[in-house]
């Protein structure tokens, strides 16, 4: 492991040694670029990728109320650390390969933004024309980091953190960045197909929720699976604040994806909020009929699921679709939940029934609803188109997945061994604890 680590910090060190001696191109704005930046636009956007940036510790509240105690840290961390090992890639190459110059609408040009050449104060005309370019990078760089810090609710308690980071690199680099450019760039094959993904229901749930399902299968189950023993979660309030995080943080994840202070921005915030709570209440009545109690984990989780599915949709659709949006995906989501609960499948946190199954439903519901060119518009090229995408999508982003979780078992095995996992991942992986400490009773002063 020791070995390991020290070619990590090679390699880092000389990535950021090059930052010394490389010295990219920064295109100077003209008069007339300068002209075409919006102030309002700038601020709402500066505001919106802080607000992406906060669901990420919002992620790892979520995540680590639900998992036991042992594994809190590790669960946190897991979600955490995604803030610097992507930012460090995405800086290099990532951004280059999401949106630079296109290779037959496949991947970016490696070349075209390596380490944020050209990437200055200047807008661009086909990515950002009204907000700095760099801007436009810094805000997609929150979707890239928080993608992977998805996955890790699915084989929770049992990854080894070291295997975890190579394999999140992977991802980024193999999946993530690929299914940016097909949707969100110009010459994007998806983009020029018409499938919209307003914010990221594809981009980000779908390819993490595959990616999640995929992990939980490589992995295979924890020993407490196999045993039938059921753990509580280890702080039902983390659960809460983590939900609450997330919710606040989506507003820039969505309304920001205007890319401006404009009335889409308008539009997707008041979807946003809406969805989510047709979603969340949808939650708590589904399940109240079939005989269970309300439950905070449900509320929460029911919420999320009206947060992932209205993603694609958000800038798109009306505020009653809105509602319908959260309803119909809650309860294919709560299904989809009960039916992983019934098989073998040890996807920890649900993370695929819940953020797959979830960008799934959205992506359809977009292709139906879109304003003047969904199905229920009488247009079905967009909703047929929709329909390729999952397909190709789903292919690409669960095979893919498996081969890389495949090719990081070979360099560093994935999985802790028994003992680890039965002492906990806190501990074993991360050399800490989590305790609550009991509260000091006063002596009582009997005068």
């Amino acid at each position: 492991m020791k070995t390991r680590f020290q070619l990590s910090f090679l390699v880092l060190a000389i990535i950021c040694c090059l930052g010394l001696f490389y010295n990219p191109a920064v295109t100077e704005p003209t008069v007339k670029m300068l002209s075409a930046l919006n102030s309002a636009d700038i601020a709402w956007m500066l505001t919106a990728a802080g607000l992406v940036l906060l669901m990420t510790p919002g992620l790892s509240f979520f995540y680590g109320g639900m998992v036991s105690k042992k594994n809190i840290i590790s669960t946190m961390l897991q979600s955490f650390v995604a803030l610097g090992v992507v930012t460090i890639l995405y800086v290099v190459v990532g951004f280059s390969l999401a949106f630079g110059d296109s290779f037959h609408g496949l991947i970016g040009n490696p070349l075209t933004y390596f380490m944020f050449h050209n990437v200055g104060a200047a807008p661009n005309a086909a990515l950002a024309p009204t907000i700095p370019l760099l801007l436009f990078a810094v805000f997609q760089l929150k979707f890239a980091i928080i993608t992977p810090a998805l996955i890790t609710g699915s084989f929770a308690e049992r990854v080894k953190f070291n295997a975890y980071l190579l394999f999140i690199c992977l991802f980024s680099l193999f999946i993530y960045a690929p299914l940016a450019h097909w949707t969100w760039h110009p010459e994007g094959f998806l983009h020029k197909w018409g499938v919209l993904d307003f914010a990221g229901g594809t981009v980000v749930h779908m390819s993490a929720g595959y990616a999640a399902l995929a992990g939980a299968m490589i992995l295979g189950r924890r020993t407490s699976f196999e045993d039938n023993k059921h753990q509580e979660p280890a702080n039902i309030p983390f659960v809460i604040l983590g939900t609450g995080m997330l919710w606040f943080g989506w507003f820039g994840f969505n309304a920001g994806s205007s890319l401006g202070a404009n009335t889409t921005a308008v539009l997707a915030f008041a979807t946003t909020m809406v969805a989510s709570a047709s979603a969340m209440i949808t939650w708590i009545f589904f399940d109240a009929i079939r005989g269970k109690k309300v439950s905070a984990m449900g509320t929460c989780i029911g919420a999320v699921v009206g947060l992932v599915a209205i993603t694609p949709a958000a800038g798109y659709i009306t505020i009653p679709q809105a509602l319908f949006v959260g309803f119909a995906s809650s309860i294919i989501s709560n299904l989809a939940v009960r039916a992983k609960n019934k098989s073998n499948l040890d996807d920890t946190l649900d993370v695929f029934p819940c953020h797959g199954i979830g960008g799934i439903s959205g992506m359809i519901l977009t292709g139906i609803f879109a304003k003047d060119v969904g199905l229920y518009y009488g247009h079905s090229t967009t909703f047929l188109y929709h329909i390729l995408a999952l397909i190709i999508v789903s292919v690409y982003t669960f095979g893919g997945s498996y081969l890389l979780y495949k090719f990081t078992d070979m360099i560093v095995p994935l999985r802790v061994s028994v003992q680890e996992e039965n002492d906990g991942l806190d501990f074993t992986q991360h050399g800490e604890t989590y305790k609550l400490k009991k509260p000091v009773q006063q002596p009582i002063n009997p005068n």
